[in-house]
């Protein structure tokens, strides 16, 4: 018993971070048209940014708070110079977010070298349940990321903000018609989804560690989980989210890590050829 529930709470805790890396993406596909294939390098550049203030001497709440501001700016700067010029192409625009995400990943490289660096966990220690003993920081990344979705739900549609945004990506004439500024909303858009991408960096790196391609493996994931999610609402990614964290976490409990993460793939392609929509397909929030 102790064992199995040993297992789930891990699994519980990495369907947590792909839930965390597939928010922004979802928000930015879903929203915006285009998938951003640099998510992967922003959640990168959270990790690193968390790593920095370590280094430096601050505390590492100070770098895990400052990561979804700066990734979230530098966001909205990539979106307004070179992201906006192809919404006409939105084949060439993933293109530019993956020529992106390579500079800012072999950037990283050239500063890191090939190195796996370490940073603490703010929250060390276990929370004891009875004989179990569980990652009193998994368990913050859990809340964490439960605190953010109710966050980023209400946000998008509660708010006025939520509704421009919305209004500015299904219809954008209209939405310029009524006096809402649709260059800043993308900006914005884009800069939301990159904020989520460095926030999830910056909780993820104490128990991965950073390395250059740290990455490279959630952006795959991210983007299958939008896929068998389904691009048009919220909600649609976060499903796949969960799925897809569910599987990549249980199933190497049972087989080869290696084999598991073949099978994990093998399995949304078959979903996806059979309901290309998703799980929850249509517009919306």
């Amino acid at each position: 018993m102790a064992n199995a529930f040993v297992a789930a709470f891990e699994i519980l805790s990495f369907g947590a971070i792909i839930v965390l890396i597939v928010l922004g993406l979802g928000i930015i596909a879903s929203m915006m048209g285009i998938f951003n294939f640099a998510q992967g390098e922003f959640v990168l550049l959270g990790a690193y940014i968390t790593y920095l203030a370590y280094a430096k001497g601050l505390p590492i709440w100070a770098g895990m708070v400052a990561a979804p501001f700066l990734v979230g700016a530098l966001g909205f700067v990539l979106e307004a110079l070179i992201i906006r010029r192809f919404y006409a192409a939105p084949i060439v625009a993933m293109l530019g977010t993956y020529a992106l995400g390579l500079i800012i990943r072999e950037s990283v490289r050239g500063l890191i070298g090939g190195f796996y660096l370490t940073v603490p966990e703010p929250i060390g220690g276990s929370i004891d349940i009875g004989t179990m003993h569980i990652s009193a920081w998994r368990f913050t990344i859990i809340v964490i990321t439960l605190l953010v979705m109710v966050g980023c739900y209400l946000l998008l549609s509660r708010t006025s903000f939520g509704l421009r945004m919305r209004a500015t990506l299904e219809n954008p004439s209209l939405a310029r018609a009524s006096g809402i500024s649709t260059p800043l909303m993308y900006g914005a858009t884009f800069a939301f989804g990159s904020a989520l991408a460095g926030l999830a960096g910056a909780l993820i790196v104490p128990v991965f560690s950073l390395y250059a391609d740290l990455g490279i493996r959630f952006l795959i994931q991210g983007f299958v989980a939008v896929m068998v999610g389904g691009v048009g609402s919220f909600i649609g990614p976060v499903a796949g989210a969960g799925v897809i964290g569910t599987l990549s976490a249980a199933l190497p409990w049972i087989m080869a890590p290696v084999v598991a993460d073949v099978l994990v793939f093998v399995l949304a392609i078959a979903f996806i050829k059979f309901r290309p929509q998703g799980l929850i397909a249509g517009k919306g929030v």
